[in-house]
């Protein structure tokens, strides 16, 4: 049985960073970056744990083993990951004196888990998870990565605006 709640334990993190070392865009075959997605930004067990302190990280277990995650990133981590400080200026730009969002830092889901509902349920699980007076997700995708456009656009995600960074198109995109 599949459960989510939000990490707790060392162990727990640690299992999200080997989950996200199997999918980074580095370490896919081509076919793989365009049939399954792919993630782009690696995190430090570092700032993995200083953004868990302050808001809970989601995870979805299966048999104690984490089998898909979304990162909760509070606006307060915008200068902490040098890939992520453009998305954080065009968030400031977009959403103009808005302060009651949080940032979806990375959701992965397990290649033996997907099409099983487990990204639509992180989601679920973020929202009713948000701190008190937060009522917005907003997070990116590479423009590049298809599936992740169609996944996040399934569960109600709206595009804010698309922009170019470092030579790639991001889609900035919102869950209210």
């Amino acid at each position: 049985m599949i459960y989510y709640k939000q990490a707790s334990s060392q162990k727990e993190l640690e299992q999200i960073l080997s989950l996200q070392q199997k999918n980074l865009a580095k370490s896919l075959a081509t076919e793989e970056l365009e049939n399954e997605g792919f993630l782009t930004v690696e995190h430090s067990m570092e700032i993995l744990q200083a953004m868990n302190d302050e808001c809970g990280h989601i995870i979805a277990l299966e048999d104690g083993k984490v089998i898909g995650y979304a990162l909760c990133m509070h606006p307060k981590f915008a200068d902490s990951i040098e890939v992520l400080k453009p998305m954080f200026a065009e968030i400031n730009k977009a959403v103009a004196g808005k302060t009651n969002y949080m940032v979806m830092g990375q959701i992965c889901v397990s290649k033996s888990h997907r099409g099983k509902g487990i990204f639509r349920n992180l989601y679920l699980t973020m929202k009713n998870k948000l701190p008190e007076g937060f009522d917005t997700i907003i997070t990116e995708v590479d423009g590049k990565n298809k599936r992740s456009l169609t996944a996040h656009a399934t569960v109600g995600f709206e595009t804010l605006k698309i922009y170019t960074s470092g030579g790639k198109e991001w889609h900035l995109i919102i869950l209210e």
